[in-house]
């Protein structure tokens, strides 16, 4: 593993974490609001300042068009990112709700309830608005979070987070509730990885080779999914053009997204008659296909799909086609193939949907509507620090409630253990 930079301890941001922590789960909900309506106000006040640190990295970016895209902010970007912050201020308080209570035989009171994690450590890559969506969420859930951007966008991420820590300290909180790494040295991704004991949660969010180093090396709970391998099933009785908007939807609507479909089911029994129209559809929009010996014998200039087709998350315009007979066996392709992230069935027959439904192991699963539904705002949650496709804690968009954990209260009036 690397070793930390000698120049810096990362204590320097641990503990002032920690301490400010403390403060902001007990803070009042409206003084919490208050801090994030003032940085979504620095962020406007600033966005002349924001912009000329943004031209900086991407004026030394040599990635691809794709890349620079996601990294590049525009005044309507961050302006989106300032009403991305007065958004999560709408959203109910998920500090110090009562989750659950009962009364015991004795007369004990027994509550069940929601507190904030504690120390978030985020991890992410290139679009600069993920540092001001994950601070907002930890503000407004009483979690500090210390933000490690990349490299890529550290001037935009070091502006972002200057506002925020205006916001913070204009509300009267400590500006340590979110800080960011100094430098883009990769030792303090090591650095917060073994900080176990003094960071309660990391979130990494970018490529799977950063997902899964985070996974491989790290001494703290993460919270994160690898890959996106996303499947939509389309039943024998799904509705033809229903069947054929979602899918032109689920995987070309935003191809690089984690939600994108990239591998279509089909049922043989409708194969012959759908699947040229669904390929006519794609084609169209400029996505290259691949399918199984059954869909290139129905459309033969398909590319061939190999296992290992199936296997990928292509995250660009390619889709992976196979034909299955019936439900049993999309649900067993989604059970080799699937990575537990999102899948759909297309079907107007109920009793098979809740078949479907019920059947897969995945963090989502939907009925009749893109995969790419799979996101913290269209869930309502006013926005996500990421997704979860792991079993303990959280699953699918990571939103408020997500971001606490909890503790028992008992009240009593006297009692003894006999």
């Amino acid at each position: 593993m690397e070793a930390v930079t000698p120049q810096f301890d990362f204590k320097a941001l641990t503990r002032p974490a920690r301490a400010a922590a403390r403060i902001l789960a007990i803070a009042p909900e409206s003084q919490r609001n208050e801090a994030l309506r003032a940085a979504a106000a620095a962020l406007r006040e600033h966005s002349a300042d924001l912009l000329v640190a943004n031209a900086r990295d991407v004026a030394s970016s040599k990635a691809s068009a794709a890349f620079i895209d996601r990294l590049t902010l525009t005044p309507a970007r961050i302006e989106a990112m300032a009403k991305g912050l007065e958004a999560i201020v709408q959203l109910p308080d998920p500090v110090g709700r009562t989750l659950s209570e009962w009364t015991r035989p004795n007369g004990l009171l027994i509550r069940r309830v929601a507190t904030p994690l504690g120390v978030i450590g985020m991890i992410y890559e290139s679009r600069p608005n993920v540092g001001a969506d994950a601070a907002g969420l930890c503000i407004k859930s009483g979690n500090a979070v210390i933000l490690r951007g990349g490299s890529e966008s550290l001037h935009s991420a070091r502006c972002i987070q200057s506002c925020i820590q205006s916001g913070l300290e204009k509300a009267g909180l400590p500006g340590a509730c979110v800080q960011i790494v100094p430098d883009s040295d990769r030792a303090h991704v090591t650095a917060m990885l073994s900080a176990s004991g003094e960071i309660d949660m990391i979130i990494p969010r970018g490529g799977k080779s950063l997902v899964e180093r985070v996974q491989r090396e790290a001494r703290v709970p993460v919270l994160a999914h690898a890959d996106g391998l996303c499947h939509t099933y389309i039943h024998q009785d799904a509705d033809f053009e229903m069947a054929r908007e979602i899918l032109a939807n689920a995987k070309m609507r935003r191809t690089g997204v984690c939600g994108a479909t990239e591998t279509l089911l089909i049922d043989r029994k409708i194969a012959a008659d759908l699947l040229p129209l669904l390929v006519k559809d794609l084609h169209a929009l400029g996505c290259a296909i691949l399918g199984d010996e059954a869909a290139r014998g129905i459309v033969d200039d398909l590319e061939a799909a190999s296992p290992d087709d199936f296997a990928t998350e292509w995250l660009d315009a390619r889709l992976s086609v196979a034909v299955v007979d019936g439900v049993g066996a999309a649900l067993a392709h989604i059970t080799r193939f699937g990575s537990g992230h999102t899948e759909a069935i297309i079907t107007a027959n109920a009793e098979v949907a809740e078949h479907f439904l019920n059947g897969t192991d995945s963090a989502v699963v939907m009925w009749n509507a893109s995969t790419q539904f799979c996101d913290g705002g269209e869930f309502g949650f006013g926005a996500e620090i990421g997704i979860a496709t792991g079993k303990i804690h959280a699953r699918g968009p990571v939103g408020l409630e997500q971001l606490t954990t909890f503790r028992y209260e008992v009240r009593g009036a006297g009692q003894t253990r006999p």
